[in-house]
């Protein structure tokens, strides 16, 4: 069954264009092992094979799981935990032994073969041209006693209630692009998005070559504080994703009177940073011998729900791969290290004063649901709502769904605005 299974899998995604290219460089035989069997996939100038019987060449990495596991990853729609390589590896379902470099090397590959046998759903294309109604802009400030050039994009009623999003890791303004064409939500909302320095259309300051990026907790909440000031943005909600998410919670604490409301999506006291026992964990993401861009779409790849479109899906992961070097990986630094917050200040949170609404995807193996529903009690949150068939990226994987549960938490927030 197993070695049908791996035929498969060849057999539908093994031509893709873009798995086959990287076999001129990349050299590698993979042992796919399965209860005492072994499957040998191989990258090289012919493109990728799969064989019951080892070549000649040494295997370069294993990856090892159970025969359930890997019925369950290509399967028509995989439970959480089980849409991807990356996403196996982190729920405790399949090991990798041998170069893990170099396994790091050909993870996008490998899980874009895997996921081709898994078509995910397409989304209707435009009959017709249209102008988004977003206007983006620069704002000029000095911020930490460097000038910084800061990108924005807004959409939606000036006079409206300021909404603050803020993206993820690594990332940048663009996964919010449905929102800001929402008039659902533009109709009351003025919404404001803008790239952290660093990302995006926001470029490091001055003397950026001298120094190692690094988020910190002062810095980001400092920066969004700095952008609220200067644009005039008065008694805000703010709504923020992954790194986001815990960016609303240090931002209820300390000026939550100075705020409406935040959404915390895929929020979590913290993130642990150890995959599979690995030592060098994502820190795979800025080494000079691996493509970090890459390295990083595959790895969040494995966060994003199996039921999200093709096109956002890998719209989301494109954004990944544009980033800056190592700037993905001073970002982890807020997420995993210096904005953890399991220390108990989340406890002086006061939701009385600054509601805070949760949403977080079930297929988030990162920020968890078990994670979120922890941090809802700990913090009394005003609400907290698992959202179906989403990962980490709800508002850019799948915004279609998303917005069902986001209008109703704007709708409260408005209802009890003056």
């Amino acid at each position: 069954m197993f070695q049908q299974l791996i035929a498969q899998v060849i057999e539908q995604a093994g031509r893709h264009p873009n798995i086959t290219w990287r076999g001129r460089y990349a050299n590698a035989c993979v042992a796919l092992e399965c209860e005492g069997e072994r499957q040998f996939l191989t990258f090289n100038e012919d493109g990728v094979a799969v064989s019951e019987d080892q070549p000649t060449d040494e295997v370069t990495f294993s990856l090892t799981a159970s025969e359930t596991a890997w019925q369950a990853l290509v399967s028509s729609e995989p439970r959480p935990g089980f849409q991807s390589l990356s996403a196996m590896r982190r729920t405790g379902h399949l090991s990798v032994g041998g170069d893990h470099v170099a396994f790091y090397q050909n993870l996008l590959p490998l899980e874009l073969l895997f996921s081709l046998s898994r078509p995910r759903p397409e989304k209707s294309a435009a009959t017709k041209p249209t102008i988004d109604p977003i206007i983006g802009r620069y704002l000029n400030m000095d911020f930490q006693g460097r000038p910084h050039r800061i990108y924005f994009e807004e959409a939606g009623d000036a006079g409206g209630i300021p909404l603050i999003c803020l993206h993820t890791a690594g990332a940048d303004g663009r996964q919010y692009r449905e929102i800001l064409n929402d008039e659902a939500i533009t109709e009351h909302f003025r919404v404001v998005v803008f790239d952290l320095p660093w990302h995006g259309k926001s470029s490091p300051p001055a003397g950026f070559q001298d120094e190692i990026y690094k988020l910190t907790t002062d810095g980001y909440v400092d920066i969004v504080m700095a952008m609220k000031s200067a644009l005039g943005l008065n008694n805000p909600v703010i709504m923020g994703c992954s790194i986001g998410g815990r960016a609303v919670l240090h931002l209820a604490l300390r000026h939550g009177q100075e705020l409406r409301a935040v959404i915390g999506l895929q929020s979590a006291l913290n993130a642990e940073n150890k995959i599979d026992g690995e030592p060098e964990g994502l820190r795979a993401i800025h080494r000079p011998d691996v493509h970090g861009g890459e390295v990083s779409a595959a790895l969040m790849a494995g966060l994003i729900a199996p039921q999200s479109n093709s096109a956002d899906a890998w719209e989301t992961l494109w954004h990944y791969m544009q980033g800056g070097p190592g700037v993905f990986m001073g970002d982890l630094n807020y997420y995993f290290t210096d904005g953890d917050m399991r220390n108990g200040m989340a406890a002086g949170i006061d939701t009385a004063q600054c509601p805070v609404y949760l949403l977080t995807g079930e297929y988030d193996t990162s920020a968890t649901p078990e994670l979120s529903r922890q941090l809802a009690t700990d913090i009394n949150a005003t609400s907290f709502e698992v959202m179906e068939n989403m990962g980490h990226f709800p508002m850019s994987e799948n915004p279609e769904d998303f917005r069902s549960y986001l209008l109703p938490v704007l709708d409260k927030i408005t209802a009890n605005s003056p």
